[in-house]
């Protein structure tokens, strides 16, 4: 199956007058048409896990093996729209001659895929935060990744505008086969979303989980329960050590 396959990936930045280790020897593969969630507080390195994997910063050593086509997009915390465009002019944004002329014919299915029937003229200022989310997506969509990346996505939505873009990413990752990794400090957003979450403390995997159920979720379910309950320990006792 093609992916990404990281193979003992180290990084670290000068502070000051002192190097400070931010992953240590990661080991990990990433698979195809599947959410892989990379879950951990803030400070263990997930941001940094995301930004070498898809190429916007340079290891200090190990390997990233790209399987297959190489093409990523990012979706960040913050929606980063061109105020002065709409929504379809915001989604094209970036792309060039034939891709551009390829995607502006993909364009409206890509709006309908994410819910944005309807605002294909609008401004950023006249979108809600999840409608900006949406908007950011298709962007992401439109460029025709083998990945995207995203880096916290839904943090600063509200509680329920954040459940409804999960059950969209589902819904939207569904439909388009994409392959997704997602960072996450959410122990319950890396359940609902990921096939597979992998535990990052300090630098390091501290353990990945694989989990079979596709579709929505019970996290109420004695099976996520005791999964939740799980990680909630492992991270505790890695704080412990």
């Amino acid at each position: 199956m093609a992916g990404i396959e990281i193979i003992n990936l180290e990084k670290s930045y000068q502070v000051e007058n002192r190097k400070l280790p931010v992953l240590t020897g990661i080991n990990l593969r990433i698979p195809e048409r599947q959410i892989t969630v990379v879950l951990g507080k803030s400070g263990c390195g997930k941001t940094t896990l995301l930004r070498l994997t898809g190429g916007l910063e340079t290891a200090d050593s190990g390997e990233i093996r790209y399987e297959g086509s190489h093409r990523t997009a990012f979706v960040f915390q913050e929606p980063r729209l061109m105020p002065w465009l709409n929504v379809k002019q915001n989604i094209l944004f970036g792309l060039r001659g034939k891709e551009k002329k390829e995607s502006g014919a993909r364009a409206d299915e890509i709006i309908r895929t994410v819910g944005l029937s309807g605002f294909e003229q609008a401004y950023p200022a006249q979108l809600s935060g999840g409608m900006k989310q949406r908007t950011a997506l298709a962007r992401a969509l439109a460029y025709r990744p083998s990945f995207i990346m995203m880096d916290e996505p839904f943090a600063a939505l509200d509680h329920f505008t954040r459940e409804q873009m999960q059950r969209e990413l589902l819904r939207v990752q569904k439909t388009e086969h994409c392959s997704i990794l997602f960072v996450t400090h959410s122990i319950d957003e890396a359940l609902l979303l990921g096939n597979k979450i992998v535990v990052i403390e300090k630098g390091k995997v501290k353990k990945e989980h694989v989990l079979e159920e596709t579709g929505e979720r019970n996290l109420l379910d004695e099976k996520f329960i005791g999964l939740k309950r799980e990680i909630i320990s492992d991270l505790n006792e890695t704080e412990k050590q």
